[in-house]
Order: C-alpha cells, then structure tokens, then sequence
C-alpha cells in the first residue's frame, strides 16, 4: 500500500487572502466555493490540494515544513515576479556561478524556496 499527499495545510490570519496569493504563484484558478470570510480557502493543483485555515495565532517561529518551487523559466526572473504579488526575500543563497536558490515570505511570513528551473539545472550539470 502507497500513500500520497493530498493536501498541505497553513494555518493563516485571513485564508481567502493568502489563498490568492498562492493562486497567482501557482497559477491557478480560485475554486467557485471560496469566498472571503470563510474559515478555509484552497489552492487545487494537479498534485495536490493546498489549504488555508482560519487561525489567529501569530507566527513565532520559523514552518517546519515548507513548500519549494521550481519555476519553469528562470529563478532570477520568478523571484523578481513573486516580489511583485507581495513575497519578500528572506535568504538570498544565490552563488556567482548561478547555482543555490532563494529563500521567501509569503505575505504572513511562511517561508518558501525558489530552485533553479530544470533548464538552469540541466545547464550546469
């Protein structure tokens, strides 16, 4: 027996906000049942299901887990993309020789990886 992830689950001040975000990231349309103010909003992607919960907590410390994109261009470009919807740069782990990756926020402070794309792996290999 296998089993696979379905769902990531965040825990988020305000989900149908952080939810578009992670839509636009993933480029993804917003599902018809997600509506603002509702206590859950979803990222549906062909592998999986992202969840946001309605928790108002305050983020103290650094996700255990957390999610790492590959784009399909180029990171530099993908990074300078996500600071326009709101992500910041927390880590910059960038070498000379165009290899390492960027760490990032999201607008509630969960980190995320930027790799390489596969091109720019394949380029260097």
């Amino acid at each position: 027996m296998t089993s696979r992830v379905r769902t990531v689950t965040f825990d988020t001040h305000d989900p149908y906000e952080l939810a578009g975000f992670w839509l636009q990231v993933l480029r993804a349309p917003r599902p018809d049942y997600d509506h603002p103010g509702d206590p859950a909003a979803e990222v549906v992607t062909d592998g999986m299901t992202l969840l946001f919960e309605q928790n108002d907590d305050v983020k103290t410390v650094k996700n255990r887990v957390h999610l790492c994109l590959e784009p399909d261009g180029p990171r530099d470009a993908e990074v300078e993309w996500l600071q326009t919807l709101g992500a910041t740069v927390a880590n910059d782990l960038r070498n000379p020789d165009g290899t390492g990756w960027v760490v990032m926020l999201d607008p509630e402070g969960n980190e995320f990886c930027v790799l390489r794309s596969a091109a720019e792996r394949a380029a260097t290999s």
